[in-house]
Parts: structure tokens; sequence; C-alpha cells
């Protein structure tokens, strides 16, 4: 093990030793020295979501976060190069603020079913049936899709683009659970017309002057997958945790945990306070995540499935993107010029 290779390797280790077994940091602090050196060959920055699992998101990055810092990030960038840990739609967002940049995903399957949940079409259907009603549709979608927005928005400023438009009814996708979270917290009533129904111009017996919110029904298949049976079940066992839920999860499970957050909202809820236990409802690498970085606080597991497209990204496949220059993300201009209004629309808002 050369120098490099072993600082990288001590490096790891103290963050990780609890989390990942000693023979994957040996070989995973080798791929990290390699990627890193052809970051500084190719003048790149590698952006790393919260979902990435701990020996990729504690070696190569140099910027880790949530959609909205990671959005952020990608911004500001004088890098000629985006490596963008995360999924297809993360990196359309980078490639949507930085035309002129050479944006990679490690994985061409890095998908996400939120995203796979609603098409352009059908947002054009939806105005059809509804004109005149501002659009706000979460980051988690293709850029298409955000090329038929007003304003995108995140779970940790949903509530404020929501209140930001200053309008009695929105129309805000394709997130069921959290448009109903949010509405819950504006106070408004949310309707969830079907395909059928919007294109057949009928909505049920809703109209816009009882309604001031209209969902979609997608969902993530990963945040679905929490019930408030598991919430009970882990309350008789340790009646003292504190269980956080992300906006993506049901609302009878937000209201059911102590706290709901963006991953970076639950990232400081956890590093500000102290209990003694915590549960985290979201993503299990960000759960292996946030354990490493706070080793003196006792974090339960209830890992129900990894995000089997965040799980996509491995650190072989950045070294490969890098590489190869695999795989380029390219947004037609005249959908890009569109959703580039949205997300900075959003961007301004925080």
């Amino acid at each position: 093990m050369n120098a490099q290779v072993q600082e990288m390797y001590e490096k790891m280790k103290a963050r990780l030793a609890n989390v990942v077994p000693d023979v994957e940091l040996r070989y995973k602090a080798e791929l990290a020295v390699q990627i890193n050196a052809l970051k500084k060959e190719r003048n790149a920055v590698i952006l790393g979501h919260n979902y990435m699992e701990p020996a990729l998101f504690y070696s190569i990055p140099d910027f880790t976060g949530d959609s909205l810092g990671l959005s952020r990030k990608a911004a500001e960038t004088d890098k000629d190069v985006i490596v963008f840990c995360g999924v297809k739609f993360m990196a359309e967002t980078a490639k949507i603020l930085n035309p002129t940049k050479t944006v990679l995903l490690p994985s061409d399957k890095a998908g996400c079913s939120l995203a796979e949940s609603i098409t352009a079409e059908d947002v054009r259907a939806l105005k059809r049936r509804f004109p005149g009603v501002p659009v706000v549709t979460y980051v988690n979608t293709y850029a298409d899709v955000k090329a038929e927005s007003d304003i995108c928005c995140t779970s940790s400023n949903a509530v404020a683009v929501v209140e930001s438009l200053k309008s009695d009814t929105v129309i805000f996708l394709p997130d069921e659970y959290l448009a109903r979270n949010v509405a819950r917290e504006t106070g408004k009533h949310i309707i969830f017309p079907t395909r059928q129904e919007i294109l057949s111009g009928d909505s049920g017996k809703d109209t816009l002057l009882d309604v001031q919110m209209i969902g979609w029904r997608g969902r993530c298949e990963v945040h679905e997958k929490f019930t408030l049976d598991d919430i009970r079940s882990v309350r008789a066992q340790f009646p003292d945790v504190v269980i956080l839920a992300h906006p993506e999860c049901s609302p009878e499970v937000v209201e059911a945990a102590d706290f709901s957050g963006s991953t970076s909202a639950m990232i400081r809820y956890v590093e500000q306070t102290n209990a003694p236990h915590y549960l985290l409802l979201t993503e299990c690498a960000m759960g292996d995540n946030i354990a490493a970085a706070n080793p003196d606080k006792e974090m339960l597991r209830l890992c129900m499935v990894r995000c089997p497209h965040m799980n996509m990204i491995t650190m072989e496949d950045t070294l490969n993107a890098l590489k190869y220059n695999r795989y380029v993300i390219e947004v037609p201009e005249e959908i890009r010029v569109r959703a580039a209004r949205a997300v900075e629309r959003m961007l301004e808002i925080g």
C-alpha cells in the first residue's frame, strides 16, 4: 500500500471503522486515490448525495448534501467537469444550470421511481384542465417535466415555494405523500385527479372553488415502505427513541414521527440534539452516513431497502466515468432554457 493509499485508508478508517469492513476500506481507498487523481487531471468536481454508500460518501466528493444544496454547488462551480454521484434527474439539474460544462453520471441505470411517475405530456394535460394554475414540480423529476413547470422545489423548501406563489390554487407534482404533507402544513385542501379525469375534463365533485392543491400519485419506492406499525414496534422496544421521517413518507408516518425534514435537516437535527436513540425513516445509506458522522449517538436500524437507483452509483463506475467520459448528460437547449427558469426560481427562494 503506497503512502497516498495508506493516508486515504487511515482517513476512511477513522470515520468508518464501525460501519464498513476493513477489507472493503482497503480496497476502496485504492479506488479513491485513483479517482481523486483523475479528478484533478480533468479539472472535475464530484458531488455526492446523502444517499451514497459510506465508503464513497466519505472519500471522493468535493461536496455532499441534499438535492437543493448540491444544485447550488452545481450552479456555482468553475470546474470543467461535474461528476454527479446521485441519480439522473440530479445530473440533469446540474446540466440545466451548467450548459457549457460536461456533466457525467457514473451509471446510466440510476433513475428514480418518482421521476418516472410523470411525463411532460401529463403536466401539459393538467395545465389544460386547470388553466392559469401555477405548477410546482418537485426537483425529483426529469428535465422535460421541469420545463413545463413554473417553479421547482425540494423537500426542504416545498412549503416556502408554495407560499411564495400567493396563489389560491397550485398544482403540486409528482410526489403524493410530499404533496399531502405540504397541503397539511399550509392548510390547503388537495385532490388527486386521475389521468382519465384530467383528459376528460372531469375531476369529480371538486372545483377550484374548494380545491387549493392538485396533486399527482407518484411515490418514492423507498419511503412509501415505512408504516405506522413500524413506528409502533420500534417505540414499544425503545420508548425513548426520537424518530425522524422524510417528507416523502406518508402523512400518517410523518405525523407519528418526532421530526420531519429533508436529508440535510435530519442531519442537522441529529447533530444539534441529544437523545438516547435515533431512528431515521429514510434511505439506508444515509442512516449509515449519519451514524459514521455521529459515533457518540445511538442510531437504530430499520432498513427496509436501499434505493436501487442510488445503489447503482459505485466507486468503480465513478472511476470509469472520469476515465472514459461516461455517461454524458445532455439536455436539449429548448427544454434546458425553460427548465432553468423553474430551477433558478427555486434557488432564489432557498
